[in-house]
């Protein structure tokens, strides 16, 4: 084996899910499943579990990505847990802060939160989750701006909003 070659457990693998509703199963069911994957996956030595955002899809339980870390997290003691990605069109980037920071706070040092620009979804439930469709994401950067405002204050640029919890969390 030459000296660049890489073992295959130092490879810092990661799994993805959506949380999927099976055929004749429940969203209850399915958050089972997401957890029993994420303790597997954490036996495993896998070094993160990222969960999904999709709306508006029968199949798919994962919608309220932040609770459903949440529950995973509550479910594991080591393995990161991950959003990937919330779209941050969908949401208030307050809001979002909050979320993550409450998430870290609970779970310290184990929270990561990937987001997307995409709006990610259908019109009508577009609408639903922005009351209007003036979010693109085409304001993505500035959107950006303000959520780390809300982490890092000296990022702020003139807000005076505080995300409790949330500010001064590197996340």
């Amino acid at each position: 084996m030459s000296k660049h070659a890489i073992k295959l457990n130092e490879i810092p693998f990661s799994v993805l899910d959506l949380a999927p509703i099976t055929a004749r199963s429940t969203p209850a069911d399915s958050f089972r499943h997401t957890l029993e994957l994420a303790q597997h996956a954490e036996k495993l030595g896998y070094n993160r579990f990222w969960l999904a955002e999709h709306h508006n899809m029968p199949f798919i339980a994962s919608s309220a990505t932040s609770v459903v870390m949440s529950h995973v997290a509550a479910g594991t003691s080591k393995i990161r847990i991950g959003s990937g990605g919330i779209m941050l069109p969908n949401h208030a980037p307050l809001v979002i802060a909050e979320q993550f920071g409450t998430l870290e706070s609970l779970y310290p040092g184990r929270i990561d939160l990937g987001l997307g620009r995409a709006p990610g979804t259908d019109q009508g439930t577009a609408r639903a989750l922005r009351r209007d469709l003036g979010s693109t994401g085409d304001d993505f950067p500035e959107q950006l701006a303000e959520l780390r405002g809300y982490f890092d204050p000296s990022l702020a640029q003139g807000n005076l909003i505080k995300a409790i919890p949330g500010e001064g969390l590197n996340i």
